[in-house]
C-alpha cells in the first residue's frame, strides 16, 4: 500500500497548457490542496480549463506560436501568479528544453524531467544512440541525418525497403514518410523535412527500416532525483491512423510475460542511462518474429496514461509533483501489481472519419457523456462542455473515454456500450467510427496490430450497414420508440399484436409488434426480441435491453422517424404500417446533386501545396492539394477520375471550410 503523505509538495502550479489535461491536472492538484493557475488564449477565453482553474491568466492571440509557445508570456503568468512550479502537460513545450531550463532559471520548479534528457531524447539519432550504449535494442538505420534527396536514397538502399523517412526532432506522426523504392524516397524526402521543419523547426531527416503492421508498445516508467526508477508496466498502442493513436489498453493482449520482462528491463536501462527523473514513456515496436526494437522516449506525461493508473492505482501527476518537489519515490519495483485488471482508452475527436480523418470545427451544440458512477469502469477525461467551440488553432481532441474491468472482454464490453453512448452534436466527430471498431472481430480478440485499420477498411472508413444482432436491435428499438411516442398522443397501445414495417435507410423490415409491460416484444421472421426499456421522447441516448442484453443507442429526430446511431452504424430509422409502406414504394425518390465535380476543403485552413495545374487529367484517389489545419497536413485527393478545369486557391492561401480548390471537367 502507499503510504498516506499530508504535505503538499507545492503550494501553487501553474499548467502550461489547455484543455482535456490542464483539467486532468488541476484535478489531481486539487485533491492534493495545491492552488492551480490556468492560462489561455484569447480562442480560449471562457474555456473549461480556464474556468476550473483558481486563477486563469490571458497570455496572447489565438495562435499557439503567440499564446501557448510563448516562453516569455508563461513565465510571467507564473511570476504574477507567484506559481512556485509549472507542470507543462503534454504537446506545446512538453518536451522542449529551453522551456524547461527556462523555468528552472526563474527559479521555478518544473513539473518533468531534467532538461538535458529531454533535449538528448527529443533529438531522435542522439537517442538511439545512448539506447545502442545502454544496450536497448534499436531500429536498424542510420545514426546521422541525410542531408539532400539523394543521399537518403542512398542510405535507404543500404538499409533495405521498406523505409521510414523521420524527423530528427519529430514526435506524434509529424515528419514521417514510409517509403518503398529509392524513387519514393527521392519523392518523399522534401516532404519529410519540410513538414519537420514547420512543425519542430528543424529540417533534419534521417533513415531507418520500416517494419510493415508491428505492433507498438510502450512502457510507463517513473524515475526519482535519487537514482531509483521503476516500470509501471506496458500499454498496448497498436491502433493508429496517420502514426497517431486511436486505442491504447493496458496490459497488451496476447503479450510474451519474457518479453514484457525484458522490455521494461531496457525501458529502466535507458531512463538510468539519461539521467531521468519525473514520468516517462519509452516506445517500442515489435516485429512479426516476436522481437523489440527502440523507437523513441516520449520525456512526458502520455495522452494514454490513464489506461495505466486504471490498472495500477497510481496517480501520475501526484507522482511528478512529487518528485519534481525532491521527493524520492513512494513505490518500489515489487509493489507494481500484476494482472490486476484491463483498462482500454478511445481518443474522440472531432474529424471527419469518412473523409480521411480531416480536422473539423465548429460549436459543440449538444454533449451527453456516458454515465461515470462509482464502480462502473467508466472514466471520462475532457476539456470542454455544452457550448465549446472547436476551433482550427489546436489539436482537435474533445476528450477520452476509458474503460476498466476485471479483464479484457469486461473492458471492451464497457468500452462498445461507453462510445454508444457518447453523445455530441456540432463539429463532426470520430465517435461512431471508434465504436465500429470496437466492435470488429479482430478488436474483441485482440489481434492487433498497427496495420489494423488498414486492413480493416482497406478503401479507407466507411461506416457498416446494419446486419446480424445490430439490425435485430435497431428494428426492436425503433418499434419501441414509436409505441412510445404514439402513447403521448393517445391510449397506451393495446396488447394485441399489430402489423408494422420497419425501415431501415431503405430496407423495409415485416414485423409483428405487440405492447408488453415496460416495453414490448417484435417478432421479425423466426426471431423474438423483447425489448424493455424506461426512454421517453426527448431524450437523446436510449438506454435498454433486448432480450434482456443491455442496448444503448443515439437517437436523433428526423423530418419522419429518426436517425439511431448503434455499434458503428447510423441509419434513418421509421416505423410504417404495411398499407402506409405499401404506398410508400410508389413514391418518387428526391436526387441529390452530383457534386463530385469540385473539391471543396472540409475545414478552415492554410493551403501548403497545389500538386497537380488546369488542364492535367487526375485519378480518383490522386492528391490535389495539401492543407495544414489543427497541427496536421491534409492530404485532399480527388473523388472520380478528370480533368482540372479550374483551380481556385494557391500555396500560401487562408482558406474557409467548403471553399472550392479544384473543379473538374
Amino acid at each position: 500500500m502507499k503510504p498516506r503523505r499530508r504535505t503538499r509538495p507545492f503550494r501553487k502550479v501553474l499548467i502550461a497548457n489547455r484543455g482535456e489535461i490542464a483539467c486532468r491536472i488541476i484535478r489531481t492538484c486539487r485533491r492534493m490542496r495545491i492552488k492551480t493557475v490556468a492560462v489561455f488564449s484569447e480562442a480560449d477565453e471562457g474555456a473549461l480549463h480556464a474556468e476550473t482553474a483558481d486563477e486563469a491568466v490571458a497570455i496572447g492571440p489565438a495562435p499557439a506560436s503567440q499564446s501557448y509557445l510563448r516562453i516569455a508570456a508563461l513565465l510571467e503568468a507564473a511570476r504574477a501568479t507567484k506559481a512556485d512550479a509549472i507542470h507543462p502537460g503534454y504537446g506545446f513545450l512538453s518536451e522542449n528544453a529551453a522551456f524547461a531550463r527556462a523555468v528552472e532559471e526563474a527559479g521555478i520548479t518544473f513539473v518533468g524531467p531534467p532538461a538535458d534528457a529531454i533535449e538528448i531524447m527529443g533529438d531522435k539519432l542522439a537517442a538511439k544512440e545512448l539506447a545502442t550504449k545502454a544496450g536497448v535494442n534499436v531500429v536498424p538505420g542510420n545514426t546521422r541525418p541525410a542531408g539532400t534527396a539523394v543521399e537518403a536514397a542512398s542510405m535507404a538502399d543500404g538499409i533495405g525497403y521498406p523505409v521510414m523517412l523521420k524527423a530528427a526532432a519529430g514526435g506524434g506522426g509529424k515528419g514521417m514518410r514510409i517509403a518503398g523504392s529509392n524513387a519514393d524516397v527521392r519523392e518523399l524526402f522534401p516532404l519529410a523535412s519540410g513538414e519537420a521543419k514547420s512543425s519542430f523547426g528543424d529540417a533534419r531527416v534521417f533513415v531507418e527500416r520500416y517494419f510493415p503492421s508491428p505492433r507498438h508498445i510502450e512502457v510507463q516508467i517513473l524515475a526519482d532525483a535519487h537514482g531509483q526508477c521503476i516500470s509501471l508496466g506496458e500499454r498496448e498502442c497498436s491502433i493508429q491512423r496517420r502514426h497517431q493513436k486511436v486505442f491504447e489498453e493496458a496490459p497488451a493482449p496476447r503479450f510474451e510475460p519474457e518479453v514484457r520482462r525484458r522490455m521494461e528491463k531496457q525501458a529502466v536501462a535507458l531512463a538510468k542511462a539519461v539521467g531521468y527523473r519525473s514520468a516517462g514513456t519509452v516506445e517500442f515496436i515489435v516485429d512479426s518474429e516476436g522481437e523489440f526494437h527502440f523507437l523513441e522516449m516520449n520525456t512526458r506525461l502520455q495522452v494514454e496514461h490513464p489506461v495505466t493508473e486504471q490498472v495500477t492505482g497510481v496517480d501520475l501527476v501526484e507522482e511528478m509533483l512529487r518528485v519534481a518537489a525532491g521527493e524520492p519515490l513512494r513505490l518500489r519495483q515489487q509493489d507494481m501489481p500484476r494482472d490486476a485488471g484491463w483498462a482500454i482508452e478511445a481518443r474522440v475527436y472531432a474529424e471527419d472519419a469518412e473523409r480521411g480523418f480531416v480536422p473539423s470545427v465548429g460549436r459543440i451544440r449538444r454533449l451527453t457523456t456516458p454515465p461515470t458512477l462509482a464502480g462502473n469502469g467508466v472514466r471520462i477525461d475532457t476539456g470542454v462542455v455544452e457550448g465549446s467551440e472547436i476551433t482550427p488553432h489546436y489539436d482537435p481532441m474533445i476528450a477520452k473515454v476509458i474503460t476498466y474491468g476485471k479483464d479484457r472482454q469486461t473492458a471492451v464490453r464497457s468500452m462498445q456500450a461507453a462510445l454508444d453512448g457518447f453523445y455530441i452534436r456540432g463539429p463532426r466527430t470520430n465517435v461512431t467510427f471508434l465504436a465500429g471498431v470496437a466492435r470488429t472481430g479482430r478488436f474483441e480478440q485482440g489481434d492487433l496490430d498497427t496495420g489494423f485499420l488498414d486492413t480493416e477498411y482497406p478503401d479507407g472508413y466507411q461506416p457498416p450497414l446494419p446486419r446480424g444482432e445490430t439490425r435485430d436491435v435497431l428494428i426492436a428499438v425503433a418499434a419501441l420508440v414509436q409505441q412510445t411516442e404514439e402513447s403521448r398522443v393517445g391510449p397506451p397501445p393495446e396488447l394485441q399484436a399489430r402489423e408494422a414495417v420497419v425501415m431501415l435507410g431503405e430496407e423495409a423490415v415485416p414485423c409483428t409488434v405487440r405492447a408488453t409491460d415496460g416495453g414490448c416484444d417484435v417478432e421479425v421472421g423466426d426471431r423474438q426480441l423483447a425489448v424493455r426499456s424506461t426512454w421517453r421522447p426527448g431524450q437523446v441516448v436510449f438506454h435498454g435491453q433486448v432480450n434482456a442484453k443491455s442496448v444503448v443507442i443515439q437517437i436523433d429526430p428526423a423530418v419522419e422517424g429518426w436517425t439511431f446511431t448503434h455499434a458503428g452504424v447510423t441509419t434513418r430509422t421509421l416505423v410504417r404500417t404495411p398499407a402506409i409502406a405499401a404506398l410508400a414504394v410508389h413514391m418518387p425518390k428526391k436526387t441529390l446533386p452530383d457534386r463530385s465535380n469540385r473539391l471543396c476543403s472540409p475545414m478552415p485552413g492554410l493551403v501548403i501545396s497545389i500538386a497537380v495545374a488546369e488542364g492535367d487529367e487526375v485519378r480518383a484517389g490522386q492528391v490535389i492539394a495539401v492543407v495544414e489545419a489543427m497541427k496536421a497536413e491534409n492530404q485532399l485527393r480527388a473523388e472520380r477520375d478528370g480533368v482540372i478545369q479550374k483551380i481556385g486557391v494557391k500555396a500560401g492561401d487562408n482558406i474557409a471550410a467548403e471553399e472550392v480548390i479544384a473543379e473538374f471537367a
